[in-house]
């Protein structure tokens, strides 16, 4: 986990939320050593080696016009400005599985240095980016993975097992100490990092401190406001009984909380998951929502913007242990698998909300 001061919202001194983090130390490998994303280094990494100007650093989030992606985007352009590149975004409106493969097969075209992609799919897109490794470009996923034998390295909000256990966490305080049924509202069905949180949630569930609290449903909204605020409804017609709809995306979070915070079961039914403190503030404030918990979006796109000019201009390769420096949120270790992860997990409730502001 992240170093308490590298909290992810730099915004504040907070203990910061749900991305378990950063570690720094370790080695570098040669060129006979496997890369992180179990992919042979194409050279030995120069720790040393000045960060190249002037890279082309393409950003391709899940859609365009997400509240969460454009917050990330927004922190990826920051870091790109900051290394005298060229940033461009390019992206879907929708979320499907296979919705963002043209744009990489364009993004090679333009003979682009490094592609920033958050996965719809972890497979869909592995062709095209194989591809991309091909021509030498390098591949930086960020917030949710692709395969690892189709990228060189990943940026990971926290580890996996934490947020899912920090999903767990917060809906058995919801629920109360007698329990009762819950519900994830996720994003898509094949969104690798949705999936991966709830099964740790899963698991979760099955310890004994758990055992007053049942899992009807795992529903998706496909990351769409209207289909997430439909879905929360249709949750609450399906089991009556519920206590607690959980969220792990943004736009479920907020669309669950806007259907809660004007019908009958206000009061009655909690929501509690990733989102973000501007969404959420009203619903915190108006009583619909007492805790939710998020990292700051802002410092994914930072540090992967980074870490692919550190992998472009040969400082790092993706291989375990190796170590770059990401401007304000200082120096990382790439760990297991090409994983850098980004730092530990805040919760926000109304007694810290209004500290935060994106």
């Amino acid at each position: 986990m992240l170093r308490s001061p590298r909290t992810l919202l730099s915004v504040t001194s907070a203990a910061l939320l749900v991305a378990g983090l950063a570690a720094c130390g370790g080695t570098t490998k040669d060129s006979n050593t496997n890369s992180g994303s179990g992919t042979q280094a194409s050279a030995a990494a120069d720790p040393n080696a000045a960060v190249k100007e002037g890279l082309k650093i393409a950003f391709l989030p899940k859609q365009l016009n997400n509240p969460y992606s454009d917050v990330e985007t927004g922190g990826g352009k920051v870091a790109v400005d900051e290394l005298k590149g060229e940033y461009k975004l390019v992206g879907p409106n929708d979320a499907s599985a296979s919705s963002q493969v043209s744009y990489i097969n364009t993004l090679i075209q333009q003979q682009q240095d490094v592609i920033v992609v958050a996965a719809n799919d972890p497979n869909a897109v592995c062709p095209s980016l194989n591809q991309a490794r091909a021509a030498k470009i390098k591949v930086i996923t960020f917030d949710s993975d692709a395969s690892k034998d189709c990228r060189d390295a990943f940026i990971n909000q926290a580890t996996t097992e934490g947020i899912g256990q920090s999903l767990a966490k917060m809906a058995l305080e919801q629920a109360g100490s007698d329990g009762g049924e819950i519900a994830v509202l996720s994003a898509t069905p094949n969104a690798t990092n949705q999936n991966s949180w709830i099964e740790v949630m899963k698991t979760e569930l099955k310890k004994p401190e758990y055992a007053k609290l049942k899992l009807v449903k795992v529903a998706y909204g496909n990351d769409d406001d209207q289909k997430s605020f439909q879905e929360a409804q249709g949750l609450l017609q399906s089991y009556p009984n519920l206590k607690v709809i959980v969220a792990p995306t943004t736009v479920g979070i907020a669309a669950g909380a806007r259907y809660i915070s004007s019908s009958s079961y206000k009061g009655k039914v909690a929501v509690t998951g990733l989102g973000l403190p501007n969404q959420m503030r009203e619903y915190v404030k108006d009583g619909t929502v007492t805790k939710f918990a998020l990292w700051n979006p802002a410092d994914i796109g930072y540090l992967a913007a980074f870490a692919g000019a550190a992998m472009a201009s040969g400082q790092i390769t993706g291989a375990e242990g190796e170590k770059f420096k990401a401007g304000k949120l200082g120096e990382y270790t790439i760990g297991k698998d090409g994983e850098i992860v980004l730092g530990p997990p805040t919760e926000f409730t109304k007694d810290n909300i209004d500290q935060f502001n994106f």
